[in-house]
């Protein structure tokens, strides 16, 4: 059976036959992808071929059942040799590597899961995708929950819940809510969206993309094919100073273009009315001295809730929100679903998450911020308090002068930890900051309480990756939230111990400033003296 490039006409893009399929990766994506073709072996896919990686123990056994259900695996691949008809990259690999290039020679075509996955859906199912170097993670669970409020069959998928092959093998979904990276979407092919979703773009990932240029180009790829989508919408931050540049593109060719734009703020912020500043008839915004999250969208104005009716903390929360809203109400969601939705979401694990107090301090897990961008963000939250700010991990080398800046502006102190902590800290040398270098998150924590007073606050906002003493910013932030659990355990037994030993120490001595200070039965002097002795060494003990 040859591949067939035939589409199948209820499903997007999908051909009657993958023919020979080459996957790239057993990560998560690669493991759905095999799941998916070995499951249409002999039907829809000539055969499938697996480049898995490293070997390592799940590793293996997955890739004996993939044998065992008739596919090739190999290990320790470093180039891919054969003849395929498509690939289907896993996103650890980078499009610069040898793997990556010679699959992408010996393959008709190469594409990512989300690609593939679109493919496959279903022609009536509707996709919003949610890009963005910080913010996307909270979007896409903010939007899938509005549009659940709203009683659609949407789900959140991608790089948030499953992954959106396993998603469209559910057969349960009508609305995609995909949080999608650059490296996925740097192997997208014909992916076209109902609505494009871009929240920001600031220098990240420059290792896998090894130029900033090429990873703006692969954010930027989400807009490539909206125009083969009828009443396609495309949300863009023009608080973003790269986000907005590109609308200004789009605002000297809206009918070339062929999809609408809505552009969220403008470079002066959130607030007040942008349709004539931005150049679109669309907007959206706050508007008022009460702040109302407004979205201005085909000649009708949408006025939603409060930004103090959020419950999500920050001015990158509200952009967020607005930004969420937009989409929801692009696919249909009434205003009333809109706005249940948006005052009834909370914020997810690691993100501003406060996680305990311990003698008075405040601690929040940001272990989500990875770069620099997202902890300046977490900073901006909590002006005007100054918090203690836990900096390090795995460096990505990124430039940290803003960074040293707006540290000083406002934080009462910084801690410098793991790999990235001595580059770090050089960073603040002879900077008007206390500046403490520790080696571990552990000892970073320690470190921050010891500078730390009563209603202080201890901010986790690495700025960094956490593969270093971490398996990912989740394990981080998990370990982060059981160091503070413990020190509040540690700090509350202790206190509870002085409070015992301070009443005890009372009690004594008011047992003997209680005794008589003359015994006048003259046959109990002894009994007396006895008393009294047993008193003093008791508020000695106690002390």
């Amino acid at each position: 059976m040859a591949a067939d490039a035939t589409i199948i006409p209820t499903t997007k893009q999908a051909p009657a036959c993958w023919g020979r399929v080459l996957i790239l990766g057993l990560g998560k994506s690669g493991r759905i992808a095999a799941h998916y073709c070995l499951s249409l072996l002999g039907k829809r896919v000539d055969s499938v071929r697996i480049a898995a990686g490293a070997r390592t123990k799940d590793a293996l056994a997955f890739a004996h059942d993939c044998e065992q259900r008739g596919a090739h695996v190999t290990f320790d691949d470093s180039r891919v040799e054969g003849s395929f008809d498509v690939c289907i990259a896993s996103p650890g690999i980078s499009e610069f590597s040898e793997l990556y290039v010679s699959a992408r020679a010996a393959s008709r075509e190469i594409m990512s899961e989300v690609e593939f996955a679109w493919r496959e859906s279903d022609r009536d199912s509707r996709w919003i995708a949610i890009t963005g170097t910080n913010g996307k993670t909270t979007t896409t669970a903010l939007t899938a929950h509005i549009l659940q409020q709203a009683g659609m069959l949407a789900r959140a998928v991608g790089n948030i819940g499953d992954t959106c092959l396993a998603a469209v093998m559910a057969h349960d979904t009508d609305v995609y809510v995909a949080e999608v990276s650059s490296y996925q979407l740097a192997s997208t092919i014909h992916f076209a969206p109902n609505v494009a979703v871009i929240l920001n773009i600031t220098p990240d990932h420059l290792t896998w993309h090894q130029t900033h240029e090429n990873y703006v180009a692969a954010k930027f790829r989400i807009l490539a094919n909206l125009n083969q989508t009828p009443g396609a919408l495309a949300v863009l931050n023009a608080v973003d100073e790269t986000v907005r540049a590109q609308m200004r593109t789009l605002a000297h060719a809206t009918e070339q273009c062929g999809f609408a734009y809505i552009p969220v703020g403008t470079a002066a912020g959130l607030a007040g009315d942008m349709r004539t500043t931005c150049g679109s008839e669309n907007a959206a915004f706050i508007e008022g001295s009460d702040r109302w999250l407004t979205v201005a969208l085909a000649k009708e104005q949408h006025r939603l809730c409060r930004a103090d009716d959020l419950l999500i903390p920050g001015e990158h929360n509200v952009s967020n929100a607005l930004a969420a809203a937009t989409a929801c109400i692009a696919v249909g969601a009434s205003d009333d679903a809109v706005t249940r939705g948006l005052t009834t979401f909370t914020a997810l694990s690691h993100r501003l998450e406060a996680c305990g107090t311990i003698r008075g301090v405040t601690c929040y897990d940001d272990s989500k911020a990875t770069n620099v961008d997202a902890t300046l963000k977490a900073l901006a939250a909590f002006s005007p308090r100054r918090p203690i700010l836990l900096l390090g991990g795995s460096d990505k080398f990124t430039d940290l002068t803003v960074l040293v800046q707006e540290t000083c502006r406002h934080c009462k102190a910084v801690v410098c930890f793991g790999a990235a902590g001595e580059r770090f800290a050089r960073a603040f040398e002879g900077v008007p900051l206390p500046v403490v270098r520790a080696a571990h998150l552990a000892d970073a924590l320690d470190a921050a309480l010891d500078i730390a007073h009563a209603d202080d606050i201890v901010l986790l906002s690495p700025a960094c990756a956490s593969f270093d003493e971490f398996t990912s910013y989740e394990h981080r932030g998990d370990v982060f939230k059981a160091l503070v659990a413990e020190r509040a355990q540690t700090s509350a037994s202790a206190e509870d111990h002085a409070a015992q030993e301070s009443v005890a120490v009372q009690v004594a001595q008011e047992s003997v400033e209680n005794q008589p200070a003359h015994i006048s039965d003259k046959n109990q002097p002894a009994q007396a003296s006895a008393a009294n002795r047993v008193a003093q060494e008791s508020a000695e003990d106690a002390l």
